[in-house]
């Protein structure tokens, strides 16, 4: 774990789907000043295409992880 991690914003939309989706995003101390308190999105453009921080094979653990999480909760409703 990050031992700069602040907290968690989550994010709830409806956007133009028929049902909420949620957007989990962890807070970090190393973030700019100026965007560690607005929302995620404000972020400039490149910094959600830049290869270095996209989605990849090192994360399939911890995608299954969460997916099984998920799961696992749905089931025991």
């Amino acid at each position: 774990m990050d031992t700069a991690f602040r907290w968690v914003n989550l994010e709830i939309l409806g956007n133009t789907d028929g049902f909420l989706h949620a957007h989990v995003w962890p807070r970090f101390e190393w973030e700019p000043i100026d965007l560690v308190s607005k929302p995620v999105r404000l972020y400039p453009h490149d910094g959600w295409t830049d290869e270095q921080f996209a989605l990849g094979p090192q994360h399939d653990a911890l995608r299954q992880a969460i997916g099984d999480e998920l799961d696992g909760l749905r089931s025991a409703n």
